[in-house]
């Protein structure tokens, strides 16, 4: 995996060019290497007609699911992390796309408020779990001191330890409240990410979704590793394990991200051939996708 070199204001080194998000022309090498990137396994994207078909057919199996739910007056969480542009807004649009919006929402905090900076520091994330009968997606979770705040220095040591040690406390309380509790890190290639903050930039319709932390996030790829790495060690535990998903397919991810959910949770109906098996190159648990992937 390259090194991401000195920081340069919007930019960085990667496959040993000059990155600037502001240039218009992606280099080369960074295209070329983009799906490969973090390792990833395959050397082509999934075409658009094999994707719409399996998709239809697991969005037909959230249906059932999502109705089950209902019934069962069952309560789901899933906590959706992942480096920037690693597609979670993308996965979880695709999951809610045809469920009742009523009882299937997203949950994306923006950065804390004064009052919120003095409270538990679980407890703005604690009053938007579900009611029975409730589906939330958290685009972002708690997982944030974990990553994106410890990196850019927004907690300190202290606090970092505290929640790492906290955190799995909180979520054996959720789980043995009867919660369903599922936890899904999206892993994007280096080189790949910067190809999507590029399209970002340069995209009028899509650059309200790069940041001031997507710019310094550039720069500091392997704290984010560091970070990452450490997040899975203190807090992959029997209750609450989690899963990753490598996303340098979108298309492939999506659908990943779907069968997780469905294979979680048995409810009536469930039609095992039309979700399929997880595909094993990119979904897993354990050292192998914990820390094997820069």
């Amino acid at each position: 995996m390259s090194k991401h070199g000195k920081k340069t204001g919007r930019g960085g080194k990667t496959a040993g060019r000059d990155f600037n998000l502001d240039n218009p022309e992606l280099p080369v090498a960074i295209a070329d290497a983009a799906l490969a990137s973090g390792g990833y396994p395959y050397d082509k994207k999934m075409k658009r007609d094999a994707f719409e078909a399996e998709l239809l057919a697991l969005q037909i199996e959230l249906c059932k699911l999502q109705a089950h739910v209902l019934k069962s007056k069952e309560r789901i969480v899933i906590a959706f992390e992942g480096r920037d542009a690693s597609g979670k807004g993308s996965c979880i649009s695709h999951i809610r796309e045809h469920l009742n919006p009523r009882h299937a929402r997203v949950v994306a905090l923006s950065k804390p408020s004064e009052l919120e900076r003095g409270q538990w520091y679980f407890q703005r994330y604690a009053v938007h779990l579900p009611a029975a009968g409730d589906i939330v997606l958290f685009d972002r979770s708690w997982y944030n001191r974990a990553g994106v705040e410890r990196v850019m220095g927004f907690a300190t040591p202290d606090q970092i330890a505290n929640f790492l040690r906290e955190a799995p406390e909180f979520e054996g309380m959720l789980v043995r409240d009867g919660i369903r509790f599922i936890k899904v890190y999206l892993e994007i290639g280096r080189e790949m990410q910067l190809t999507r903050f590029h399209e970002r930039r340069h995209d009028p319709l899509k650059r309200w979704k790069i940041s001031d932390i997507d710019l310094a996030a550039i720069a500091k790829w392997d704290d984010y590793t560091a970070a990452k790495e450490d997040m899975f060690r203190f807090t992959s535990t029997a209750v609450a394990p989690w899963t990753v998903i490598l996303t340098n397919d979108q298309r492939r991810a999506r659908l990943e991200a779907i069968r997780v959910l469905l294979n979680a949770i048995d409810y009536e109906g469930r039609d095992r051939k039309a979700i399929g098996r997880a595909d094993d190159r990119i979904v897993g648990t354990g050292p192998d996708f914990f820390y094997g992937r820069g």
